[in-house]
């Protein structure tokens, strides 16, 4: 493992995110952040992948074709969706929460973002380190697992601006497809996503240690998304903006897991 890459990989989130810090200070649309974050996490897990001098290099192939496609479509979809929007709601309610401190305490929370990208990375770095023959099965299954995630989060993400753009009468809320099952299935085929890292590495069962490593990646994503950043700031905005009906739609349907609540729940 290359402590020297690693320090250069965290390096340049840190100067990446100071950049997204200057463009929402400029442009004031918190929007910008999230592209610019999935962008350098992207090209973090890229570096890791193309400079690291071991591992299998087929392993690495997959890895780099795995990262480059999420990194892509998930860039691409919040740079629409922010070019058309004021700000990001979440963003919005922090910076009027820090007040007179909100300049300083964004960037801080950013420097803390690219921290956050750099776990995801040092997990994508581990799974790589697996010097197993390829392809194992877990690596079926982990290719399996990244399809799936970002075809359901992209599915996600067009069956919500669907429903903004045709603005069904009656419905304050998207609950068609995917959100009938989970009041934010985008999330959870982001954190399914990262799930495919650990089989990588297990794969073979060669790399214990690299596979305890890329877990942190899944561990990590499923707090921020449920506890931090994601999942109590939306909602939060959503029942302020929605109030009876989203406060509705939460009783029928769960919050992560896509799994139909019982009749009685």
């Amino acid at each position: 493992m290359s402590i020297t890459l690693l320090i250069l990989v965290l390096a340049g989130l840190c100067i990446g995110m100071t950049g997204a810090w200057a463009v929402q200070r400029i442009t004031r649309n918190s929007g910008w952040i999230d592209a610019i974050w999935s962008v350098l996490t992207g090209l973090a897990g890229l570096s890791v992948i193309v400079f690291s001098v071991d591992g299998n290099p087929a392993r690495k192939w997959l890895a780099g074709v795995v990262v480059g496609l999420w990194a892509a479509r998930l860039a691409t979809h919040i740079a629409t969706r922010s070019a058309g929007k004021k700000d990001d709601p979440r963003y919005a309610a922090l910076i009027e929460e820090w007040g007179s401190s909100a300049s300083f305490r964004l960037w801080w929370f950013l420097m803390i973002q690219a921290f956050a990208s750099f776990v995801l990375a040092l997990s994508i770095y581990a799974a790589i380190l697996n010097p197993a023959p390829f392809p194992g099965i877990l690596d079926f299954v982990g290719l399996a697992i990244a399809i799936i995630a970002i075809a359901g989060e992209g599915t996600a993400d067009w069956q919500l601006s669907k429903f903004k753009k045709e603005k069904p009468e009656g419905k304050k809320v998207c609950d068609i497809g995917l959100w009938g099952y989970s009041r934010h299935p985008n999330y959870f085929f982001e954190w399914l996503w990262w799930c495919a890292w650990p089989c990588l590495a297990l794969s073979g069962f060669q790399a214990l240690f690299p596979f305890a490593v890329s877990l942190l990646a899944p561990i990590m994503m499923y707090w921020l998304l449920n506890y931090v950043s994601g999942i109590p700031y939306l909602e939060e905005h959503m029942e302020s903006s929605r109030g009876d009906a989203f406060r509705a739609y939460k009783k029928r349907v769960r919050a992560f897991f896509p799994i139909p609540k019982k009749a009685d729940a």
